[in-house]
């Protein structure tokens, strides 16, 4: 699959400003791995807690992202989505490490691989890149939870 706009994101992920973290996808692999990226902004309202002398995304956030990418690789394929109405949760994170901090008018490339899907759960090898800087990595954890109706 190619390219995404932020609009056909939206089509996948039910975050909504200020909470969709992704501004496009460069490249989606079906069933493989995901390309993303994310402008960060000084625009963004977090800055003006985190930190108002010298903003930094916070590292949290930097995870969502990732989350998020990771749950468009899985809800763009129809194979891996399930036919009940769902959300996919990110549910769990390992060996999470931020090596340099991201600030105002940085690009994040978002890296995510699927290394396993089972049933309804994924775990995810992700990483974030400044240029060719990683910024942050870890393992991340994801499953469908079902929506009451």
């Amino acid at each position: 699959m190619d390219a995404m706009s932020v609009t056909e994101i939206m089509k996948y992920l039910p975050h909504r400003y200020p909470f969709l973290l992704l501004d496009k996808i460069i490249e989606c692999k079906r069933g493989d791995a995901i390309t993303a990226i994310k402008n960060v902004t000084i625009n963004e309202a977090f800055f003006q807690g985190h930190f108002p002398n010298t903003p930094v995304f916070p590292g949290v956030l930097i995870l969502e992202a990732l989350a998020q990418a990771s749950g468009v690789l899985v809800l763009s394929d129809p194979d891996m989505r399930p036919s009940q109405e769902s959300l996919f949760l990110f549910v769990g994170i390992e060996n999470a490490r931020f090596k340099r901090p991201v600030v105002p008018g940085d690009q994040l490339r978002l890296e995510s691989k699927l290394t396993r899907m089972k049933r309804n759960y994924g775990v995810f090898d992700t990483n974030a890149y400044v240029d060719d800087e990683l910024a942050a990595s870890a393992e991340l954890k994801c499953m469908f939870k079902e929506l009451d109706s």
